[in-house]
């Protein structure tokens, strides 16, 4: 398995931060890569993604929530992964640490999903922080 890792500060406190992160499906108006996520029910959620010029879709549950300081999930289906935002104060703020790891039984397909998936991930991440960070100013 990969394991990818960013974290940015937002200046909010973690329960403001955590309130956005935990609704799930409004991560779609935080980046330009998720095309839509679906509730599904019990903390599960329909992803669509357009990202290294693929349309992915996969099925993804919440795990462990833990507010304001947990917020974890894995997927069901499609490409295996499972991710964790970890929040902790500071004094600037809210630390937002992601840890994504994924999993591509496809050897040439996980060679070129390696290749684009850290600077990937690090850009969404950026992405949804930001906008995060924005909707807290707002």
């Amino acid at each position: 398995m990969a394991t990818i890792e960013h974290s940015e500060i937002v200046k909010a406190t973690p329960e403001r931060v955590f309130e956005l992160l935990s609704r799930v499906e409004d991560f779609a108006d935080y980046s330009d890569l998720i095309r839509s996520i679906e509730p599904l029910g019990d903390n599960r959620y329909r992803w669509n993604v357009r990202a290294a010029g693929m349309d992915w879709a996969f099925d993804v549950e919440v795990t462990d929530i833990q507010a304001p300081y947990i917020l974890a999930w894995e997927s069901l289906d499609g490409v295996k992964n499972q991710g964790r935002y970890r929040l902790r104060e500071v004094p600037e703020g809210t630390e937002v640490a992601l840890t994504l790891t994924y999993e591509i039984r496809n050897r040439l397909m996980e060679k070129a999903v390696n290749k684009a998936a850290k600077p990937l991930v690090g850009k969404v991440s950026r992405q949804i922080l930001e906008r995060v960070e924005a909707r807290l100013n707002e």
